[in-house]
Order: structure tokens, then sequence, then C-alpha cells
């Protein structure tokens, strides 16, 4: 992955800032109660269907877990140092592992007491996250946008942690529209405000293949850029990147399919200090 490297590496250099530093860091937080859902739908994810789709963070141990642990670390920290909230997760194309990774990132930070986690697949063309967690079809954001669905009725707590799900619902082929609609606009508002202890986690089309990330953009704090060993290229890398420079801050990379296993993450490389 050494081109990988060096493309990163120029992105480094040619970034002047994105994203105003705050010194202070957020420190301790407060630990909020128990939860109790009782207007979300909770759903008990099967064991074994997430084990086969790879969705370890929540009972694993060993390489896999602690990649996703330390991946976790470095993303909270830079969070809190800025006082984000709203995390997208993209990759340069398909096939690279981003909703896989920003399921278990998001599982990962649910685990904690500190926070808890929204996980919304904004992917409208080809929404994923209900498959991996084994929800069979189900309404979503497209349906709540697009439709009369209530928010309460489409948000799914999988029982993992503190985390809740908001599933992409029915594909759609106008999806950037959607994304940027004021119905979309109002809802990210509010979910990024309404609870300080919560973090939003969007897992977002490719960057190359549809505008759809560069057009919600505005909407994120900060962006994490998935790449698949042996499937995303030097090139890949260094177009995503000169596309969304300036859209938002990217916090930094993270390797996919590492290793032997496919399921392997090394944690996130650092593109630039924010």
């Amino acid at each position: 992955m050494e081109e990988l490297s060096h493309a990163i590496d120029q992105y480094k250099q040619s970034k002047n800032g994105t994203g105003a530093r705050s010194d202070s860091y957020a420190g301790s937080r407060p630990i909020p109660l128990p939860i109790v859902y009782t207007r979300t739908r909770v759903v008990e994810c099967q064991e074994d269907v997430l084990r086969r789709n790879r969705v370890l963070t929540a009972f694993e141990r060993g390489a896999f877990a602690d990649g996703y642990q330390l991946l976790r670390t470095q993303v909270l920290h830079r969070l809190r140092e800025n006082h984000w909230n709203v995390l997208g997760v993209t990759s340069p194309r398909t096939q690279e592992g981003k909703t896989l990774t920003a399921l278990n990132l998001a599982i990962a930070l649910a685990m904690e007491t500190t926070q808890t986690v929204l996980l919304i697949d904004a992917d409208l063309k080809q929404p994923q996250m209900h498959i991996l967690l084994g929800l069979g079809p189900c309404r979503g954001l497209a349906d709540y946008v697009l439709g009369d669905a209530p928010l309460e009725d489409v948000l799914i707590h999988p029982k993992l942690g503190r985390l809740v799900v908001l599933p992409g619902g029915h594909p759609i082929q106008r999806s950037s529209e959607v994304l940027t609609s004021l119905r979309m606009s109002a809802l990210i508002t509010e979910i990024k405000h309404r609870y300080p202890a919560r973090i939003v986690v969007v897992d977002l089309p490719p960057v190359l293949t549809c505008s759809d990330t560069l057009a919600f953009a505005p909407a994120l704090d900060a962006l994490l850029l998935v790449a698949g060993e042996g499937v995303t290229t030097r090139r890949d890398v260094e177009e995503a990147l000169a596309l969304v420079h300036g859209a938002t801050p990217v916090l930094g990379t993270v390797l996919n399919q590492s290793g032997k296993s496919q399921g392997n993450l090394k944690a996130m490389r650092e593109l630039a200090t924010i």
C-alpha cells in the first residue's frame, strides 16, 4: 500500500488546514443514565448473522476488534477536541468496506457509556446497513424524507450498546436531491443539537461514483475515508481527496481488508492536524 501512503502524504502537504482547531479538550463527559427505548423499535440482531457479516465489535476479541477500538479512540479524540459530533464515512469507490467500517465503528462508539450513537444509512441508491444487521426489508430515511413516516417509526435499536440505527429504506435514484432537501437539513440540525452526548455516524456513497457525498458535505463536521487494500488505487485516493478538499475536514483514512483476513482493519491514518 505504498502508493496509497504516497497519495495521502501529498494531500497533507497540499492541505493548508480545514476547520478551526480548538485548543481545549472536551475532557470528562457526564455518563448518561440507562436508556429505556419506549418509542424507538427494539430489534435483537442474531449473533450468527452478525458474525457472518463481520459485524463483530460488540462481542469479538482479537485483532479485528482491537483495530476498531483504536479507531474509536482516535475518532473520539478528534471529535471532542473540536466539539464535533457528525461524522461521515465514505470511500473512493464501491467494494472498499465503508459500510462495514461505519457500522463497526458506530458499535464500538456505542459500547462506551459516555455517549449515545445514531447511525444513518445515507447511501440511498444502495442501502446496505439493514442487510448487515440482518433486519430484512424495512422503512428508513427515504421513507421519512419523501413520505410521511414519523421518525420514531423508522428508528431501530438493535440492542448493541447505546446504538440507534436509521436505515436507508427503499433504494431511490434521485438521492442527492433527498440529501440536500429542507426536510433532511432540518433532521440533521435536530439530531445534531438535541442531545449533547450523541455522536452521529453517516454512511455515505462513494465519492467518485456519485455527487451525494459532496452535496451532503456541508452538513458534516468531518469525514473519514475508507480504502481497501488491493482494491483502492493511488489515483482513486488522490481524486477523492481532491474532491472533498475544502468541503469538509477529513479526519484521516482507514485501511480496510488489511492482511490475510479481509475483515482486518488498520486504524486511522491522520491526513492533517485539525
